[in-house]
This record gives C-alpha cells, structure tokens and sequence, in this order.
C-alpha cells in the first residue's frame, strides 16, 4: 500500500470519518485532486466494505470542456463499476439573479445538489476532495478578510453541509500537498483534467495560489505549507475552547441542566477557585474573546450576518440599537442576550419655531435643544478651528428670519465640500444615522428656504464664510437635557 493510500486511510480511521459498510458519496469534478480522492477511496472501498457513488455537478461555465469534465468523470464511474449522478446548473444566470459572486454561486448551487443527490440515495456522508493547499490558499484569503479565530481554522476534516446539517462532509485529504497528490496520479495512470481558468490572476484566490505564495516560500518560508497547517491547528483548537466555553455559558444562560466546569479561563484566575461555573457569570466577567464568541453564536442563529465591527458595537455599548438593514436592528442588554427587532413606525415630527434674528445676539429654546447666536464683523481674525456645538455662517446668505424644525421628506442639504445638494435621508444613511434618531435632528432653515444647517452634520456649502463675507452668523447649540 503506498504512503498515500496509508495516509488517507489513517486519517479516515483515526479521525472516524467513515464506518465499517459505510455508503458514501464521493464529490467529482474531474480535477487531479477529485479524481485522486476517488482512486484512493476505490482502492480502500473493499477493505473496509465502503459503498462508493460518485456524484458530478456540472457548473456549465467553460461550455465544451465542463461537458468533457462530466465526460471523464462517468467514463471514470463506468470502469471502476461504480454508480454515477450527474447535475447542472447555469451558475452564471443563477449568480446575476441572486447578485451573488460566480464562485459564491456555484457553492450553493453544487452543495444543493451534493444534499439533494446523497437524501435521494440514502447516503448521509459526502466525501470531498480539499488538499493540504487548498487550506493554506483560505488562510491567507481569510486574512486578508479579517478574520477571526474560527475563520482562520480553516475547513474541518467534517462538518455538517451548508444546506442540509443531517449529511456530514469529509475532507480525507487535508494533510496532503498538491504535489503528493500529483505524483500518485502520475505513478497510477489516473486520468484527470486540468482547469484553465486556474491560471486566471481575475480570482482572488488565484492570485493568492499563484503569486503570493511562490513570492513566500521563495523569499520568507519555504516550508510555508507546514508551518501553516500547523498555525491553523493551533489557532483552531483555541478557537474551539473559546466556541465551547461560549456554548456552555449560553446553555447555561437558558437553563441547560447539562453544565460543566471549564478549569482556569479567566484572567488571574489564582485568584478565584480553581474551577469556575461558566454559566454564573456575569457576560461582562467572561473574557472579551468569550464575550465575541457569544454574541457571534447568538448572532448566527439569527441568521445575521456577523462581522468584527458590528459584535464590537455591540459587545461594548448594551441596550443601543445597530442597524443592520433598513428597518432592522440588533441590541444586546446587559445580561449578554442579543434579539432582532423592527423599530415602530417614526412619523414627521410637524413642530416649528420662527425665530427673527433682528437683534445682534439673542437665544430660543426648541425641542430640547438650546440655541445661542449672534453677529461678528468679518473683519476680524478668521474663527478658530471646529468647535463642538459652534459654527460659523455668512449672516447676509442666511438672512434675518429662520426656521427652526425637524426634517422633513423630500430635504435637501448641501454640505460643504459637496457640489450640490443631496437628499437629507441619504446623509442620514450615509452617516449610520439610526432611522429612530433621524425624526428628532433639528433642521434650521434660512429666510430663502434653504437649510443651512442639520444637527449631527457639518455646515452647508452655500452658506459658509468667504473672502467676500461681511458679517458672519456666530451659531451655537447644546442639548437642553442629557
């Protein structure tokens, strides 16, 4: 039996990807590795009775030579006298209807079809063909992304599908290079096709597999892929403490009876007992990687989509609103609990205050907000930098009578810096401005109708001091109550 055939095997045992009789699906496409993880299950299959099915999805995106990869793979089934399913799926129609990326597209699409052939068939195990190159490709595509802990882990050896958690993947190869896999098919005679578009630098991941990691190992590592694979071990065991730790506090949190005792996790833990109940502590005792792990667990189960910056929003302010998508925000109170919900309908707000500006200074409360204002020559020094709750305005642009209000649908606003004006509500979602907070901004109006300035943005464009400017509009406010 060759290195690889050990190899494979033992990682299947040891690792209890598959049982003893066990039918499984083998995912194909008819590349080197695909084609080399078929070989080597087929060689294996009748030591330990394992009942292969080789299943083709056909992503119809290189016309002739997808359909000679669909080709290869039946012919492949038909001589090793194994069962063949084949799908197809236009990716590239389905990817501009759903505004999802081609490669994005063609996942979904091909995992559907992996679910939906191995439910038809009774199987509950795909077998997929990941290499030990294909881990260290996401590594670097997943930090350039950002991403945490659990995301640079990498792909598991099994895992539930993505469509259908009652089959499980398998990836048997994830210890094994592309070059290992390379030389087996040579030394056999397996038959396999290579994919053009592989050589294409348009995929990040392209260029990750084609110039970032060449430029690595010829100048930095050249053992890169070893020392990566075991950075990822490392990096996804702590994940996976941190991801059972947050489990069992949320469990505990819900009245899981089933707790149990993680022993030294928090910070100066000489300090406490040597082991602590995790599901009695308070969220803001756990430690800040627990806390972001809860909150991405809880998150999850949602369905919303998680990133570094909305947990932190979330981890370190509690009982605020995050908007998430129009009309929908995320809280977490201070207990750790994280819920989904729709504001209530904000109307305009139709309150008004005319306020004349006859007089050189004067001050008008107006919906919790106080105002003070008054005129200075333009002759003066220039005013200071920005201050808070102070700008500075051309007083004959404004003119002698305003309008204090709330916005109002239909507002346009220019602010400085911009050439022209653009509606109020785009700035409010531009600036992250929460849809609940938008009706209670004051707006002030010039005696032309113009806006001129809107509480939380800067001055407007039409309105701000100039060489030619005679008189400017000292303008100041702050919030009557806290």
């Amino acid at each position: 039996m060759t290195d690889l055939l050990q190899r494979v095997e033992k990682n299947v045992l040891n690792r209890h990807l598959l049982k003893h009789g066990q039918p499984v699906l083998a995912a194909v496409s008819g590349g080197l590795d695909s084609m080399t993880l078929l070989h080597v299950l087929y060689a294996l299959a009748k030591r330990h009775r394992w009942k292969l099915t080789v299943a083709h999805f056909n992503h119809q995106l290189r016309g002739r030579s997808s359909d000679a990869d669909e080709k290869l793979v039946h012919k492949t089934a038909v001589a090793l006298k194994l069962s063949f399913v084949a799908g197809r799926a236009d990716v590239q129609r389905f990817a501009a209807t759903s505004k999802l990326s081609i490669e994005m597209a063609a996942r979904k699409l091909r995992h559907e079809f992996f679910a939906r052939a191995a439910r038809e068939r009774r199987i509950s195990v795909v077998a997929l063909a990941h290499q030990a190159d294909d881990q260290v490709e996401l590594f670097f595509l997943r930090v350039l992304r950002g991403a945490g802990g659990e995301g640079l882990a990498g792909m598991k050896w099994h895992s539930p599908s993505p469509v259908d958690n009652k089959i499980m993947l398998i990836r048997p190869m994830l210890d094994v290079t592309r070059t290992g896999l390379r030389a087996f098919a040579r030394e056999n005679r397996i038959r396999f096709r290579e994919d053009a578009t592989n050589a294409s630098l348009d995929l990040p991941r392209n260029r990750v597999r084609n110039e970032l990691l060449p430029l690595l190992r010829r100048r930095y590592q050249p053992a890169l892929t070893r020392t990566i694979l075991r950075l990822m071990e490392i990096v996804g065991a702590e994940a996976d403490v941190v991801g059972g730790i947050a489990q069992q506090w949320i469990g505990g949190r819900r009245g899981d009876e089933s707790q149990i005792e993680v022993k030294n996790w928090k910070a100066n833990s000489a300090k406490r007992s040597e082991t602590s109940d995790v599901a009695s502590c308070h969220f803001k005792e756990l430690p800040v990687a627990v806390q972001r792990r809860v909150l991405q667990l809880q998150l999850a189960k949602l369905g919303v989509w998680v990133d570094f910056e909305l947990v932190e929003r979330l981890r370190c302010s509690p009982d605020i609103p995050v908007s998430i998508s129009p009309g929908f925000s995320v809280t977490r109170d201070s207990a750790g609990r994280v819920g989904l919900q729709a504001p209530a309908p904000v109307g305009f707000k139709v309150g008004k205050l005319m306020v004349n500006l006859a007089d050189r200074a004067g001050r008008v409360d107006f919906d919790g907000v106080q105002f003070r204002w008054k005129f200075e020559s333009a002759k003066k020094n220039l005013p200071p930098g920005k201050r808070t709750g102070c700008e500075y305005f051309d007083a004959d642009k404004v003119g002698g009578q305003i309008t204090l209000r709330h916005w109002r649908a239909g507002d346009r606003f220019q602010p400085s810096g911009l050439k022209s004006a653009v509606k109020l509500q785009d700035l409010f979602t531009n600036q992250k401005i929460p849809r609940s907070r938008r009706h209670d901004l004051v707006v002030a109006e010039a005696a032309n109708g113009g806006v001129f300035w809107v509480q939380n943005l800067r001055m407007a464009e039409p309105f701000k001091l100039r060489p030619e400017t005679k008189c400017r509009l000292v303008w100041r406010w702050r919030c009557a109550s806290p």
